[in-house]
């Protein structure tokens, strides 16, 4: 998932060499820090937040197959 996230991220940004992904593993779920450049911000959010929704939603149905639950947090 953390791949996933990665390359989505990277292919919406201006800045691909800026974005990291890093990741705390749990239990039963796994949490996804996706930290981009400031500039690129509204581009990983999207107008009224839809293209993180979609994102969230792509890592999500990845994370079912292996029985995980995924939290993508978006930080600066």
């Amino acid at each position: 998932m953390k791949e996933l996230l990665l390359t989505l991220a990277q292919a919406l940004v201006d800045y691909p060499e800026q974005v990291s992904v890093n990741q705390i593993e749990g239990e039963k779920s796994i949490i996804l820090e996706l930290k981009v450049a400031p500039e690129d911000m509204g581009k990983i959010i999207g107008k009224q937040g839809r293209i993180a929704r979609a994102v969230r939603t792509l890592v999500k149905a990845a994370a079912a197959h292996q029985g995980k639950r995924v939290v993508v947090e978006i930080i600066q």
